[in-house]
């Protein structure tokens, strides 16, 4: 596998546990911003909290999944 496969795999694992997290915490900030605020309006705050989540544990899957495989 060549380095740059490895720098988006590892991306999208950074990222999954980034949202994860900031769904887990409810990090003001986070949903404040114009992508997810646009969640938030749509589902409220705990649907926008689980839509990350699920995303969050997507990515990392995703990206763990391409590292085994690859």
């Amino acid at each position: 596998m060549d380095v740059t496969e490895y720098f988006f795999l590892f991306t999208f694992i950074a990222l999954g546990i980034f949202s994860l997290i900031a769904a887990i915490l409810n990090i003001e900030w986070y949903f404040q911003t114009n992508g997810a605020s646009l969640f938030v309006r749509r589902w409220g705050r705990k649907g926008a909290r689980i839509f990350y989540a699920l995303l969050g544990i997507a990515l990392i899957s995703c990206g763990t999944i391409g590292l085994i495989y690859w």
